[in-house]
């Protein structure tokens, strides 16, 4: 199997790449200004913003699937555009597509969201991501999109925010809630995925909500720092807009999947 990840210089899109290549399938990894950094991955750069580089890319690769990990928090012409891009570009090669998208699209509220909840953005990226999915959805109904959570695990910059935190360089919020999940286990979904013909929204995440000022007591404790240091405040003392209570059902992506999604207390007692 010949598979293009888009964003492979990234977190999550490199250990696609690398489970890939275990996998034994053909990776080709793409990067914008860094490198995907996998033994036995093709690396191409791309700048997904132009639809003519990306569609002249896909079409010379030929992939039997595409999975899009690529996005830039304050660029909406990599989130949303760029999806629209490769999306495009796929549909015309006749490739499957794994979306990665977001619990960012949601607006927030006490209920845990359904893996076919619509959209309801209240900040910039939620709507990027929002857009994304619309117009993925459009080109290619077949189309899997995978909504997910924090992703934390070794070299995770959510974990590095919350050393930055404990080390007085940043501030945690106590009521954004979310539901971190490792990227090993991400990745591991995104490849089983790939082999199968489920089309649509699926929650791929941790089972475990919890802020992120508990995300950095749960790493003080892992990491034998001290949590008495930590900063923390409230989104509405530091004025921002965006969501703050997201719990994800994962009912469904549980049933479907082998992969074991683990939640956060079980990952940073290991």
């Amino acid at each position: 199997m010949r598979v293009l990840v888009v964003g492979g210089s990234g977190f999550l899109g490199r250990e696609v790449c690398r489970r890939g290549v275990g996998a034994g399938w053909s990776v080709v990894g793409t990067c914008h200004c860094g490198d995907v950094r996998v033994p036995g991955v093709v690396v191409r750069r791309l700048d997904v913003t132009d639809r003519s580089a990306v569609r002249a890319l896909v079409a010379d690769v030929r992939p039997d699937v595409v999975v899009n990990a690529s996005y830039r928090y304050d660029a909406w012409a990599v989130t949303a555009d760029g999806a629209a891009h490769v999306a495009g570009a796929a549909a015309e090669v006749g490739a499957r597509l794994v979306h990665m998208s977001s619990d960012a699209l949601h607006a927030g509220r006490p209920e845990a969201y359904a893996d076919d909840d619509p959209p309801t953005p209240v900040f910039p990226y939620g709507a990027a991501k929002a857009a994304a999915e619309t117009v993925v959805r459009a080109l290619d109904p077949s189309a899997v999109l995978v909504r997910t959570s924090l992703i934390v695990g070794a070299g995770s910059k959510q974990i590095q925010l919350c050393r930055d935190a404990l080390a007085g360089r940043a501030t945690l919020f106590t009521d954004e809630l979310r539901c971190p999940i490792d990227v090993t286990d991400l990745a591991a979904a995104v490849v089983e995925l790939v082999d199968s013909d489920y089309a649509g929204p699926l929650n791929v995440a941790g089972p475990e909500a919890v802020s992120r000022a508990e995300l950095g007591r749960l790493v003080a404790h892992h990491e034998e720092l001290d949590a008495s240091a930590l900063k923390t405040t409230t989104t509405v003392e530091y004025g921002l807009v965006r969501p703050t209570t997201i719990r994800l059902d994962t009912t469904r992506a549980t049933t479907l999947l082998r992969t074991r999604l683990r939640g956060i207390t079980e990952l940073l007692t290991l």
